[in-house]
């Protein structure tokens, strides 16, 4: 069994601070087989929802510690200097992730997805970008289909 070193967390955010930025905000601490553990600085630029039917917010305040269930659609906001720590299970060659982005502006009576990009999640540092960035520049791919309204890009 490998043993890792302990980690000072006060140098490491020293070090990767300005590398936890918009869009998604992440970078890896850890990867080993079984998990991987994260770091996340706010604020981040995102209103997408990220898969692992009804939306609620649970906010999760400074000391606290959250355990989200898989295939929960969640959206991870991170406030303006605020940093978290994320784990994970590494996902199976087998599994898809999925982000999703609601409709916010029209008068649904249900969660209504407008866009929805399914994939093999293994860097999430990586992946999530040039998908974010694609929502963000694709007016059309905004436009909700049951009412018209098109999403913010933001």
């Amino acid at each position: 069994m490998t043993t890792l070193n302990p980690l000072s967390w006060a140098t490491w955010l020293a070090e990767n601070e300005d590398k936890l930025r918009p869009p998604v905000n992440n970078r890896c601490l850890y990867q080993g087989n079984d998990f991987i553990l994260m770091a996340v600085g706010g604020p981040n630029e995102r209103n997408d929802y990220h898969e692992n039917d009804a939306l609620r917010d649970i906010p999760i305040k400074e000391g606290e510690m959250f355990l989200l269930p898989g295939n929960t659609p969640h959206n991870p906001v991170r406030y303006k200097d605020t940093i978290g720590l994320v784990m994970e299970r590494r996902r199976p060659a087998e599994s898809r992730d999925r982000l999703r982005w609601y409709c916010t502006k029209g008068n649904h009576s249900s969660p209504t997805i407008i866009r929805e990009e399914v994939f093999h999640c293994s860097d999430l540092g990586t992946q999530l970008e040039p998908i974010i960035e694609r929502w963000r520049q694709d007016e059309e791919s905004r436009r909700c289909g049951e009412c018209g309204c098109i999403a913010d890009p933001k």
